[in-house]
Formats: structure tokens, C-alpha cells, sequence
């Protein structure tokens, strides 16, 4: 699938892609609040979640600008009990210099569509720090709507931050 831009192509992940998905969460995780992990995982850990997200059957996106990854999305499960089987969790990551080509939004409708083909019927998004106007807004714009602020349950780089939790419904059946 590719986007408006001719420089950007979305496609499944492959395994080949991980160093490079791993490389583009380590500067979230390290510089920014998106995510509320502290220490970048290793390598074989982001190998291992890559890997049980595609056996799920689950989207796992890269969107490459000028033939490099810049960023990615996959929708994991909501939670591990059963009675969540039908919800997912979305989750999308650009290297910080590729924000703002239209990347976020070409994974965002990728990764929609496929969520939208597939069984499932709700995806949340759990938006680390409410200062990220930008997710939210990407967010937002696919249909995704408020469902809630949880206040403080988070703290990295000496303060403390919200998550915001927003849902899109994929079908009403």
C-alpha cells in the first residue's frame, strides 16, 4: 500500500525490519513519554513481541520513506483475559526526524483497515502523557474518541504523566 506521497510505502513487517523497529522505540523510550517503559528492551525482546503479534494473527506495519523504515503500528491484544479477545490495542512509533511527511497517517489508515478485516470489533489506544497533542490528534482524526484520562499513573524524566485512553469501534455487531 502506498500513501499520497510516493516517497512513503506501508507494508507488513517483516523480521528483517526489527533492528530498525527496535532502533526507533529506543528513542521513545529513552527521550520521550509516549511509552512508559524506562529501559530500551533488548533486541530478542522486541524480536519475541514482534514475533507473537504476527503469530496472533495480528497487524504489525512499517511505513518506509525513501526505501527506510521511519516508523511502525501494530495492534497487540487489549489485555490477555479471554473476554478481551475482540479488543485491540494500538500502538505506532516514528523515528522523531520522519514526523511530519504524513507517515503517522498513512500507518494509521493502513493499520485501521487491516484492524477493521479483521474479528475484532474495538481498538483502544492508551496515549502516554496528555501533552501528546500530536497522537491524539492522529488518533482523533481516524475516528478514535475520548474515553477517559487516567491522571498521574505514570512517572519518567522526573515528572509524573497521564495516559490517555481513546477507543474507535470497528463494527457494532
Amino acid at each position: 500500500m502506498t500513501s499520497h506521497d510516493p516517497r512513503i510505502t506501508i507494508r507488513d513487517a517483516t523480521e528483517a525490519d526489527v533492528p530498525a523497529i527496535a532502533a526507533i522505540y529506543e528513542v521513545h523510550v529513552l527521550h520521550g513519554t509516549a511509552s512508559f517503559e524506562e529501559v530500551p528492551p533488548p533486541l530478542e525482546e522486541m524480536q519475541r513481541r514482534f514475533r507473537e503479534i504476527r503469530a496472533s494473527g495480528r497487524p504489525y506495519l512499517v511505513g518506509e520513506i525513501d526505501g527506510r523504515v521511519a516508523g511502525y503500528a501494530y495492534a497487540g491484544p487489549y489485555r490477555t483475559r479471554t473476554a478481551y479477545r475482540f479488543t485491540l490495542e494500538d500502538s505506532i512509533y516514528l523515528d522523531p526526524p520522519m514526523a511530519g511527511h504524513g507517515l503517522g497517517t498513512a500507518l494509521m489508515a493502513a493499520l485501521v483497515e487491516r484492524c477493521k478485516s479483521g474479528p475484532w470489533r474495538q481498538v483502544v489506544a492508551i496515549i502516554g502523557d496528555s501533552a501528546n497533542e500530536p497522537s491524539i490528534a492522529l488518533h482523533r482524526k481516524f475516528g478514535f474518541v475520548h474515553a477517559g484520562t487516567l491522571r498521574n499513573v505514570g512517572f519518567k524524566h522526573g515528572r509524573w504523566l497521564d495516559s490517555v485512553v481513546m477507543q474507535l469501534t470497528l463494527r457494532e455487531d
